[in-house]
């Protein structure tokens, strides 16, 4: 959760041309029109995951709302690979846990010593009671805080995992087809090794999500909300300001929370909720550098595998404890907060963290497909 001033589907191509045209954004363009698209079935490729074929885009963005870690933009080659239509689901990783009788990071008592490297130095060990297993929670507020103090709106619950996203008492009960949350980069990695997939790397992660856009702002094109039309599950100002979810004294309370994958129009390559409903774990190591580093040379870059260590300055004492990328934005982030649903946004995640709007999707190479599928 970060303040952009501070912490850090699709129209068709003759709508998007028009809607460019009329605002006289020429530096909005495809950079590959997208072809048919070619969806896996499990006989023409892995099932229910789309191809994206190789190509070159600019990543990153020079527009006036990103912030320093999204700069500079640079040209980036790619490789063409598979990818997930949709984040993974509740009833997936449902079918990984009932096959391997997994346990995710927020359903075991934590290390110390991965909490250490979190912390300030010095920061005493707590007592072993303390140390619960459980996840970070939205809880929301009863009024408008000022927004540089996350802790008044995330809390620690206790008991909070993927089948109890927000604590015990909490369910995913007629939800198999939202994306899972609560679960970590570790989490992630291991769902990934079971279904002979890997996670993208941030390169392919930006790619996938502009949908064959040049340097437009969102991965439908360059409005947020065109004709209206809300695009991503993404918080409503209209509703509440940020971070308010109930009134004081009443028991009226705003819903929030994920929707069903697919509930909003795909984008250009067919995949949706790239943008808003719940933040993806990517690959790459996070530095908040990684792009200044990668444009260095002033030469296209080929197949981008990101940084060999983790790197933000904001975090003072703290700036090279590890950290993963995490893209896309989730149902928290609106107009006046956060504005992480654009496609070049980026930021670093302990990733040992589970959080109520965090999930992640799926790539696989064509190599790996062709020995799933004995050719």
């Amino acid at each position: 959760m970060k303040l952009v001033s501070r912490n850090r589907r699709l129209w068709g191509a003759l709508a998007l041309a028009a809607v460019i045209s009329a605002a006289g954004l020429a530096a909005y363009r495809w950079s590959r029109m997208p072809a048919a698209l070619t969806v896996g079935d499990g006989r023409t490729g892995p099932n229910d995951m789309v191809w994206i074929p190789s190509g070159k885009f600019t990543m990153g963005s020079e527009h006036p709302h990103a912030l320093p870690n999204e700069r500079p933009a640079h040209r980036v080659k790619l490789s063409g690979f598979w990818v997930d239509r949709h984040d993974v689901t509740n009833a997936q990783f449902a079918r990984f846990v009932a096959a391997t009788r997994y346990v995710t990071t927020a359903e075991r008592k934590p290390k110390w010593e991965d909490l250490r490297i979190q912390l300030p130095p010095g920061t005493p060990k707590p007592d072993d009671s303390v140390l619960q297993p459980g996840g970070l929670v939205f809880t929301g507020t009863d009024a408008p805080v000022p927004l540089d103090d996350y802790s008044r709106w995330w809390k620690f619950v206790p008991g909070a995992n993927w089948r109890h996203p927000m604590g015990p008492g909490s369910s995913i009960a007629g939800k198999d087809n939202h994306p899972v949350v609560q679960v970590s980069y570790e989490d992630a990695l291991a769902y990934a090794k079971w279904a002979h997939k890997r996670l993208l790397t941030e390169a392919e992660w930006e790619y996938a999500a502009r949908g064959g856009l040049e340097q437009a702002d969102y991965a439908w094109g360059a409005e947020f909300s065109p004709g209206g039309k809300k695009m991503a599950n993404t918080w409503e100002d209209s509703a509440r300001p940020f971070p308010v979810t109930s009134v004081r004294n009443s028991s009226e309370k705003v819903q929030v929370g994920t929707s069903a994958v697919g509930t909003y129009a795909p984008n250009g390559y067919g995949l949706y909720d790239m943008a808003g409903n719940v933040w993806q774990w990517v690959g790459d190591r996070y530095r908040a550098d990684a792009f200044r580093i990668e444009a260095a040379g002033g030469r296209m870059i080929t197949d981008p595998a990101g940084p060999t260590n983790s790197f933000d300055p904001d975090r003072g004492a703290l700036a090279h404890a590890p950290a993963r990328v995490t893209r896309g934005g989730s149902f928290l982030c609106s107009e006046t907060y956060c504005v992480s649903y654009r496609t070049s946004a980026r930021r670093g995640t302990d990733p040992m963290n589970s959080m109520s709007h965090l999930g992640f999707r799926l790539a696989m190479d064509e190599s790996e497909w062709q020995r799933e599928s004995g050719r």
